[in-house]
């Protein structure tokens, strides 16, 4: 089971490796308004590590529900258990 944490500190891997610089510093209200060169293909690279990193898979209307990132970690710890 991965605590709240250890999905923080996944996820900031993967933005670290999406966006190729270390400077990003993730919190719950966190949008792509908050970080430059966030985009759609962005996110796209941002769900499909996520995927892979928790051998998990997001369907369309969870996709369509996240708004930041605390909604994702809390998606990811759910499907995660």
């Amino acid at each position: 089971m991965a605590t709240q944490a250890d999905i923080y500190t996944a996820l900031t891997e993967i933005f670290h490796d999406v966006f190729m610089r270390t400077d990003i510093v993730l919190t719950p209200e966190l949008t792509a308004k908050g970080v430059q060169g966030w985009d759609s293909f962005k996110q796209i690279e941002i769900i499909m590590a996520s995927e892979e990193k928790w051998a998990i898979k997001f369907n369309t209307r969870e996709l369509d529900a996240l708004r930041c990132v605390g909604d994702l970690a809390t998606m990811v710890g759910t499907k995660v258990g």
